[in-house]
């Protein structure tokens, strides 16, 4: 990305639930960094899984933004309404001899990687890259990943070298359900939105390749990352909804920004309304950032 390309952030939560801590911890992260650099901060609500995503806490979570005052610059965007876009890109990649159809099950991908630890990623042999099995029908379409590795610097963590082939494979863009897949969606989002640094939990670390490797293919500038560190629960798992995160009290705003800041490493500010507390906390973020940095320049 462009050093002089003016800055442009998101914050972009799926609608599975209300906004709690560990969401709200890395909107305030986003937001503050597109401040100090007098930069826009936009909202993308990532609602493709129909499954698991539902319009109702769509408006939950714009409205706990807004409680806390954290809105968006631009209208936000909803991945529902972008279908064509993504269909877009999977044209181009596949005119580009970057996909194929699949047939592989979760069973199937799970039985190949039987000698993997748990919690070790789940990697896919390429059984479905050179052709189908013969009588199998095409459950999804993945894309082709590089053989070369793919590196990228971090502000936080620094370098990262990643060779696909040996921590992911060959990955899904659209999914067996008609869905589509998270990676395609998120990077084609960000190319038409112009993002040029992405602040998120240091959960989605190591997604980032995935993704640079699509922002490559699709001939697209690839954005800076910064990976926060997340709020943990009590038995040291991530905080989410999975692990029982409670959601906000969008009546107390100020005192939920508070304890996000206290997970950064700062004392509580002496803020009245959400507006003094982050005129406050803009001050303080350059030094957090600059406090984080590796060696980068992002």
């Amino acid at each position: 990305m462009s050093e002089h390309a003016p800055y442009r952030g998101r914050f972009a939560p799926s609608p599975t639930g209300p906004l709690h801590l560990g969401s709200l911890a890395t909107a305030v992260g986003s937001y503050l960094d597109a401040r100090i650099h007098q930069g826009q901060w936009l909202v993308r609500i990532e609602d493709i899984d129909p499954q698991r995503c539902k319009p109702e806490w769509t408006q939950r979570i714009l409205h706990s933004l807004a409680v806390h005052g954290l809105v968006s610059d631009e209208p936000p965007v909803l991945q529902t309404t972008r279908t064509p876009a993504y269909q877009r890109a999977l044209n181009a990649l596949s005119h580009a001899g970057l996909t194929y159809p699949c047939a592989c099950t979760r069973q199937d991908i799970e039985a190949a990687n039987a000698s993997r630890g748990f919690g070790e990623n789940r990697i896919y042999p390429g059984t479905c890259a050179q052709g189908m099995p013969k009588g199998k029908t095409a459950r999804s379409i993945r894309f082709r990943c590089p053989k070369a590795t793919i590196e990228w610097q971090d502000h936080r963590l620094g370098q990262f070298i990643d060779l696909l082939s040996q921590t992911s494979g060959d990955f899904v863009l659209l999914r067996g359900d008609g869905a589509w897949a998270y990676h395609l969606a998120v990077v084609v989002d960000d190319a038409a939105s112009e993002v040029t640094h992405i602040v998120r939990g240091d959960d989605l670390a190591d997604t980032t390749a995935r993704q640079l490797a699509l922002f490559d293919a699709l001939q697209k500038p690839r954005p800076a990352y910064w990976h926060l560190p997340v709020i943990l629960a009590v038995d040291g798992q991530k905080l989410s909804k999975q692990t029982g995160a409670k959601a906000l009290d969008d009546n107390t705003p100020v005192d939920n920004l508070n304890a996000v800041w206290k997970h950064f490493g700062f004392d509580a500010l002496r803020a009245k309304t959400p507006a003094q507390w982050r005129e406050l906390a803009a001050e303080n973020w350059a030094v957090y950032r600059a406090k984080t940095a590796h060696q980068t320049n992002y």
